[in-house]
């Protein structure tokens, strides 16, 4: 019986820890050791121009896109563009037309949902504005696209325009 169970106990001592594995080497491999390999990739962006203190343009309307473009605001959840953001499009789309640099277009969402939601949701949202100005003839070549979810609200007060103002997409030029 005790011979039993030491074969026992052996077996589930081996099954149970497992086989142990060290982590593989990739020195040289897929990893970047300098900035070299993306300095192509990467842009700038003129920060000075990301609307005054209050988010008001001079009309009054809330705009927290720069360089001439309108911010599109969105319902909540929803990323199809309002026919109420066709003066705002009609701006953006001959901003566009005239611009010599990229486009950035960038979702934005309010605090509701998760992470995960919410960078998918400003996805669309930017999506939406992108394929609206290609079909005005703005080159899509021309345009970047980002999504920064919940993560760069322009009002943080718990009240439901606040939150109107976070559903946004923003345009900007890249310098």
């Amino acid at each position: 019986m005790t011979q039993k169970l030491f074969i026992i106990s052996t077996f589930a001592a081996l099954l149970f820890s497992g086989c142990a594995q060290s982590a593989p080497d990739l020195t040289g491999k897929n990893n970047v050791s300098g900035t070299d390999a993306i300095s192509g990739d990467t842009v700038s962006i003129n920060e000075n121009n990301y609307g005054n203190e209050s988010g008001m343009d001079a009309n009054g309307n809330y705009n927290s896109s720069s360089d001439g473009f309108k911010s599109v605001y969105f319902s909540f959840g929803d990323y199809a563009i309002s026919p109420s953001m066709e003066a705002n499009m009609n701006t953006n789309i001959q901003v566009a037309t005239s611009a010599g640099a990229k486009i950035k277009i960038e979702g934005n969402c309010d605090e509701f949902g998760t992470d995960e939601y919410n960078y998918a949701l400003g996805l669309k949202r930017a999506k939406a504005v992108k394929d609206s100005l290609i079909a005005q003839g703005i080159a899509s070549s021309k345009m970047i696209m980002v999504s920064f979810g919940e993560s760069s609200p322009v009002c943080q007060s718990p009240s439901d325009s606040c939150y109107d103002r976070n559903r946004r997409v923003d345009l900007r030029l890249v310098r």
